[in-house]
């Protein structure tokens, strides 16, 4: 007897329609730099959990589905697996999209800042009013605000471990990660990959660390990921996406 469609565990849960909410394609282009944001962390989302549902399988995107002489495996579900393979690959489509239009905001919205400065400066170089001095003099929101917005924190360091040797301490957050940031870290998954790749280089790492009476030191750390250093992994320290 066969096992009704409803009682199937590997049923996904999982919407499965369009990548937007509400059925129909957002235009990317009428979305806020923080509703793009919130959709690029949404879309996230959706491809961790997709990407869970691959390892349930003990699959991944590339897993052949076939045996050696040809004919489909019989210890994977591999309707549920190809649909799921489908549906990440939309959503990738979706997350380049969504960081092209957040990069080009985010480029326009400086460009915009930056020129409504030089006019302030050509006009009354001592009259520029402050909140266009707090947003554009001396890069306090490229270095400190938006474009370093913190998107891990350091949850633990071993002693010894390539991350304590480069100065990282538990509580620092993490701005960027040789070259991996806020828009791209794809829930750290980047940070991993650009470890991987980049064993016995150095790394700038970037962070903000608070000391006890509250203020906050921005820092450029140079880690040098390597294996055999005495402990697990490549870095000795434990990220948390926030």
């Amino acid at each position: 007897m066969g096992i009704p469609m409803d009682d199937n565990i590997h049923t996904p849960t999982l919407p499965s329609g369009p990548t937007t909410s509400g059925g129909a394609p957002r235009d990317l282009s009428k979305l806020t730099i923080i509703e793009l944001t919130q959709e690029k962390e949404r879309i996230e989302e959706e491809l961790s959990a997709l990407s869970s549902v691959l390892s349930s399988h003990g699959v991944h995107m590339n897993t052949t589905l076939t045996t050696f002489d040809g004919y489909p495996r019989d210890d994977v579900d591999i309707a549920q697996i190809r649909t799921t393979r489908t549906r990440i690959i939309r959503l990738r489509n979706d997350h380049k999209d969504v960081m092209a239009h957040l990069e080009k905001g985010l480029h326009d919205h400086f460009a915009n800042l930056q020129r409504a400065q030089d006019a302030s400066t050509t006009t009354n170089n001592a009259g520029t009013p402050m909140a266009l001095r707090t947003a554009t003099g001396d890069n306090s929101l490229s270095d400190a605000g938006l474009l370093g917005t913190p998107f891990a924190k350091v949850n633990s360091v071993v002693p010894g471990s390539p991350a304590d040797q480069a100065g990282l301490k538990a509580g620092d957050t993490v701005r960027n990660f040789g070259g991996v940031n806020w828009m791209n870290h794809e829930r750290l998954s980047k940070v991993a990959e650009t470890v991987q790749r980049n064993e016995g280089r150095t790394l700038v790492v970037k962070i903000a660390r608070k000391d006890g009476s509250g203020q906050t030191t921005e820092l450029d750390l140079q880690l040098v990921p390597r294996l055999n250093w005495g402990g697990r992994g490549m870095l000795g320290c434990h990220l948390v996406p926030l």
